[in-house]
């Protein structure tokens, strides 16, 4: 079987697996969270390297001839160098995708005021990759980042619904626009926010559109195949989905179901 490898630090990317199977329901999929060692948004750059480059040759080695890296912190922190450095040498007929490329090549299509806002974790947010990457399709564009270390444990302990969740997310709404009234357009720039997207609406302004990666990624994705026929040819297309998980399985298979939706049965792996 051959499959497209997903793999994040953790639960995020199980929702851009769910987009790009409501979009690619008949490609094989294999999952990989490396739950035992996230969160990855507070490592540091080698830190992250490492741990995403062992996981991406983990899914090679399970048949994938192309990984995304459904992560923001493993593809500002780690895509570059192992784009550039590593599958070169290792395996340059495979490949590695990321999910911030996909929606800064768009972004600008969504502002009028021109004014751009990103909630990101801490080390998507030191690394400037989406200041990078968005200035070189849209050098007009004005962006602002937010720092949010507490939402993604708020999200993995689902404590985000109650009166001390959504102070913290208030918080960094409101620091965000005090930085910047004008952002018309704000990125949810990790793979977990989209789970608290309905509470953030509830203390942003309501002209302010909302950027969730998932489907946007989903949609570069299927765009990347028509354009690489002879990448897209290599993928088996049965529908099969597997869940694998560097901590416990049945605690994987317990939260998962709050990111994709629906139960799941994933097997513990060791790295």
């Amino acid at each position: 079987m051959s499959a497209i490898g997903v793999f994040d630090s953790g639960f995020g990317g199980l929702t851009v697996l769910k987009e790009i199977i409501n979009l690619l329901p008949e490609y094989n999929v294999i999952y990989f969270g490396d739950n035992a060692r996230s969160p990855y948004g507070t490592r540091s750059f080698e830190t992250v390297y490492r741990y995403t480059l062992g996981a991406v040759n983990w899914l090679f080695d399970k048949n994938c001839p192309l990984v995304i890296l459904a992560c923001n912190t493993a593809s500002a922190k780690a895509l570059r160098t192992i784009q550039q450095k590593d599958l070169p040498v290792t395996n340059p007929e495979k490949r590695v995708l990321g999910v911030i490329r996909p929606v800064t090549e768009i972004v600008g299509e969504f502002s009028l005021s021109r004014h751009i806002g990103i909630f990101a974790t801490p080390g998507t947010v030191k690394s400037n990759t989406y200041i990078i990457e968005i200035s070189k399709f849209f050098p007009d564009l004005q962006i602002v980042q937010e720092a949010c270390p507490i939402w993604v444990p708020l999200i993995e302990n689902n404590e985000f619904n109650n009166v001390g969740g959504e102070y913290f997310i208030q918080k960094h709404i409101e620091s965000l626009f005090i930085k910047d009234p004008l952002i018309d357009t704000v990125i949810l720039g990790c793979t977990h926010y989209p789970i608290i997207i309905e509470q953030i609406r509830k203390y942003i302004p309501s002209n302010v559109k909302l950027i969730n990666q998932g489907s946007i990624v989903a949609a570069s994705l299927s765009q990347y195949f028509k354009r690489h026929p002879e990448i897209e040819s290599r993928f088996s297309k049965n529908g099969i989905r597997e869940f694998y998980t560097s901590d416990t399985a049945e605690e994987f298979d317990r939260l998962a179901m709050l990111f994709y939706g629906e139960k799941i049965k994933s097997s513990q792996i060791f790295m």
